[in-house]
């Protein structure tokens, strides 16, 4: 055999078993077993503050609560969020709180296969068991539909979910929620919001070519939201350049009415209207407490250095 057709057939080999060993790595960490008992009510509202509503439900077609379906179109392709009704086929009727506990905090199914980091999950990877219990009592009042939501529409090589386990080794962070010493109950308490539950990042903060966030840029804005939609930066400096204050914004969170009269659109109309207007007056004023701190990019800032330098998947 001549040493080029060798060579060739030496990586093909080498590429074949390269990927056989990449799509048969574990990732992630088994959940230890989740016994308390869940608050609805408390789910509820977590699940309300995490947009789960606002994602999972197809409201242009008349879809039905947490039923997914409706489309979310990307550079990479058009993914559909799915049923988390209780069905036991095509939702999460099935699941054990264990394998939900492994979804939200990790994004990772039952089977084991990654989620596509259009599912926010690294924003809930510091939820308690408390919390995951208290989502799973709420999810189980959910009535079952049976229908399943349409696949994504990804063309390869995003279509190939072992390569999903690349994309979490680099770019998967911690959401940074935990409390800041020195700060007001109410300050911490809009950061664990704002960094947490109701990822504000996701939209607010620009993406590289790999569609992970952009870490010394948090907050300062994404005009390439899927559907063309653009968020401006909720950086404390351009809040207050906009003439926000603390009681306008968290009116804005609860009505969806600025300073100036307006009226959000598009996506964060949607995040009003099916998230941040059930919060509590106290909750939202914590979010914009926090948002308007001048302090806020000097921590997140220093907060993204660190995570840069031990990048890795410590969720």
């Amino acid at each position: 055999m001549r040493p080029v057709l060798k060579f060739g057939a030496a990586a093909a080999v080498l590429g074949i078993a390269t990927v056989a060993a990449l799509a048969a790595w574990p990732v992630g960490v088994e959940p230890e077993p989740i016994e308390l008992v869940g608050d609805v009510g408390r789910g509820a509202y977590l699940a309300r503050a995490s947009g789960c509503i606002a994602c999972h439900t197809n409201f242009e077609d008349g879809g039905a609560p947490l039923a997914g379906g409706a489309p979310l179109p990307t550079d990479f392709g058009t993914f559909y969020p799915p049923n988390i009704t209780t069905d036991p086929d095509f939702g999460i009727g099935a699941w054990t709180v264990e394998d939900f506990a492994r979804a939200v905090r990790q994004g990772i199914g039952p089977d084991g296969a990654p989620y596509y980091p259009t599912f926010t999950y690294p924003f809930y990877a510091d939820f308690s068991d408390q919390d995951i219990a208290d989502l799973w009592a709420a999810f189980q009042t959910v009535p079952p539909v049976a229908e399943s939501a349409p696949p994504h529409e990804v063309g390869f090589p995003f279509d190939r979910r072992w390569g999903l386990k690349l994309w979490r080794a680099a770019y998967l962070d911690d959401p940074e929620t935990e409390p800041v010493y020195g700060q007001s109950d109410m300050w911490n308490r809009g950061r664990e919001l704002v960094r947490g539950a109701t990822h504000c990042g996701a939209c607010h903060t620009g993406r590289n070519l790999a569609g992970a966030r952009v870490l010394d840029a948090v907050f300062a804005g994404n005009d390439a939201l899927p559907g063309g939609n653009e968020a401006p930066s909720i950086r404390p400096r351009d809040l207050i350049a906009g003439g926000w204050t603390v009681s306008s914004l968290a009116y804005a969170f609860r009505t969806g009415i600025t300073p100036s009269g307006d009226a959000f659109g598009g996506s964060m109309g949607e995040v009003v209207m099916y998230g941040t207007s059930f919060l509590t007056p106290a909750d939202l004023e914590a979010m914009a407490t926090y948002l308007l701190d001048s302090d806020v990019a000097g921590i997140e800032m220093a907060g993204a250095a660190g995570v840069n330098a031990t990048e890795g998947e410590a969720d």
